[in-house]
């Protein structure tokens, strides 16, 4: 009884399952012949290219294991570089190489990875080991972010991003994942990484979680994560708002990052983002999709336009009383 009384309550809160978000949204509101366009970087960065939104620049491409020679090549004119399965997932596979030590590459966490090691890892894509699906995949090598200075003192030896989770381009939700020492510098929350919910009117983080703990300060270097200011927050919601144009996917997560040169810069699109960003906001999903959903069948076309699906973000999504 008391089971059935706690998922009545989270139901009443609007808090999303996987299978309620998967029977409700991921397969009702996402045609399958899309998702193609996001399962594969490569295919979602030459979208939004197209579009005028920026991502890290693509230094090569590896698709067959013949290929894997001309990896000295791509790389000889770059000091620091990520490599990355183009179908990846979970960050998974992602190798952020900061410098040289000889003939190796050193890595965000300090280790040194020789260049048959490199070669190795790059076959291991290549063969599918990270990918979804376990199936064939390509190596992306492209530009390291330089995060922005914000962060220096609330990420660990490694880029935070920003994710906003959106439905038919309305912004609905938001919170930035913070790298750790536990995360080895991925922003991944189930490695280890702090996720901060974010106000969408404001563009201010809110609550901070790490594991199941409420947080107020980062682990690793004692400062606030709470109550800090995200630059660029209009055009974040903008990026966000265009990415249903892109993808014509009705749920779906962006992940964005903010470098110190070239500003907001897109990471990847997610037709299956995670629910933990419930939790670093304290508040449930299904309430704000509801509410979209209200308008859509009420008057969509006040839900046109990226400008007003951002304004119905600011106007609707105010951050609850905290209790």
């Amino acid at each position: 009884m008391e089971i059935v009384d706690l998922y009545r309550r989270l139901r009443a809160n609007g808090v999303l399952g996987l299978n309620w978000r998967n029977a409700e949204y991921q397969l009702v509101h996402n045609q399958r012949r899309y998702f193609p366009l996001v399962d594969d970087k490569l295919k979602s960065k030459r979208l939004a290219e197209a579009a005028g939104i920026a991502v890290p620049p693509l230094f090569g491409v590896i698709e067959y294991p013949h290929e894997v020679r001309t990896f000295d090549a791509i790389v000889q004119d770059h000091e620091d570089f990520v490599v990355k399965p183009a179908e990846g997932s979970g960050g998974d596979g992602i190798l952020v190489i900061v410098g040289r030590d000889g003939a190796g590459f050193r890595l965000a966490n300090g280790t040194v990875m020789s260049a048959d090691e490199m070669r190795f890892h790059i076959n291991n894509i290549l063969a599918g080991t990270f990918s979804l699906g376990g199936q064939p995949d390509k190596a992306l090598i492209e530009y390291r972010i330089r995060f922005d200075p914000l962060f220096k003192h609330i990420a660990f030896q490694g880029v935070p991003d920003i994710r906003i989770i959106v439905f038919y381009g309305v912004p609905i939700m938001a919170m930035t994942r913070l790298p750790t020492e536990e995360s080895s510098g991925k922003a991944n929350l189930h490695q280890g990484a702090i996720g901060a919910g974010i106000d969408m009117t404001s563009g201010r983080t809110l609550n901070a979680v790490w594991h199941d703990r409420i947080i107020t300060t980062h682990p690793d270097t004692g400062a606030p994560v709470s109550g800090v200011q995200i630059p660029h927050w209009e055009i974040l919601l903008h990026h966000a708002a265009r990415s249903f144009d892109l993808t014509h996917l009705g749920y779906q997560g962006i992940d964005m990052v903010l470098d110190s040169e070239r500003g907001p810069v897109m990471l990847e699109l997610n037709a299956r983002p995670g629910l933990s960003i419930q939790i670093a906001n304290g508040e449930g999903l299904g309430l704000r999709l509801a509410k979209v959903e209200e308008y859509l069948q009420s008057a969509p076309d006040t839900l046109a336009l990226v400008d007003s699906r951002v304004a119905f973000t600011k106007a609707h999504f105010v951050p609850r009383p905290a209790v």
